[in-house]
């Protein structure tokens, strides 16, 4: 069972579904270098535990999913090399093979964006805030802040948001995609839950391939990712998996998948 290390960020889990929560209310769920570090290990651990197929992230409290990094602790790099080279949990979740659901609660700032941008789907509350600020401290995001929001909000409000670093509420980040459903906030994380639940049910490879295929498109001119979307299909259909679900729809009864 995969166990947090530090208490600035939780895990809980249910069955196949693993809840990251980053546990640091008082100061908006902002993320310092230790936790920075857990949550690399943590996204390494979803990876390499079989048992695990879904994974929800989340702040804890009222008021934030996360406001991005602590500002306070970027003033311990040396120099500007440093920062660049840091270990950045970014980058350790965007190489989670599992899907991830991002449960948005209030403001998520910076890199708490990042963070959702980073999950494949994002659920947020009726009181959620999201804002690419960093433009306002006189630098920009670096974790795939651009890519990601050009991708899923278009090139306008992309820009929009990364120029003038103001916050949009949740009712907007739908409206542009950023966000696939609203929520009251207390019934977020339930909907977040159910929602990995039903994921969880599938069959863990399809769904870990689905995931690569679509974050292919991306990067993939239309017919290469044509062909590298039959690849993986393919791969699919050969599974034990793939048997199971079509003998279970001959004999009429839910498929029960392992994940071979």
């Amino acid at each position: 069972m995969i166990e947090s290390t530090i208490d600035e960020v939780t895990v809980e889990t249910d069955g196949h579904v693993v809840l990251v929560t980053l546990n640091r209310p008082e100061k908006l769920n902002a993320v310092t270098p230790e936790m920075s570090k857990e949550l690399a290990r943590l996204a390494h651990a979803i990876n390499d535990d079989d048992d695990v197929r879904v994974g929800i992230i989340t702040g804890a409290g009222e008021r934030a999913f996360c406001a991005g990094s602590d500002i306070r602790t970027l003033d311990e790099y040396a120099t500007p090399w440093q920062f660049r080279n840091r270990g950045d949990y970014c980058d350790a979740l965007r190489e989670v093979r599992k899907p991830l659901i991002a449960a948005i609660n209030g403001y998520a700032f910076g890199g708490g964006v990042e963070t959702a941008m980073l999950c494949d789907i994002r659920l947020a509350s009726e009181n959620a805030q999201l804002a690419a600020a960093e433009i306002k401290l006189g630098w920009i995001g670096g974790g795939g802040m651009s890519a990601f929001l050009a991708q899923s909000a278009g090139p306008s409000n992309a820009a929009l948001m990364l120029l003038t670093g103001d916050p949009i509420p949740a009712s907007t980040a739908k409206d542009w995609g950023l966000v696939s459903e609203v929520h009251p906030r207390e019934q977020l994380l339930a909907r977040a839950w159910e929602l990995a639940g039903v994921i969880a049910a599938r069959p863990p490879i399809a769904a870990q391939t689905a995931k690569a295929n679509l974050r292919a498109t991306y990067t993939m001119p239309f017919d290469d990712a044509m062909r590298y979307e039959r690849d993986l299909q393919t791969i699919c259909f050969a599974t034990e998996d793939a048997a199971e679900g079509r003998a279970a729809f001959a004999e009429k009864r839910p498929a029960v998948f392992h994940g071979r």
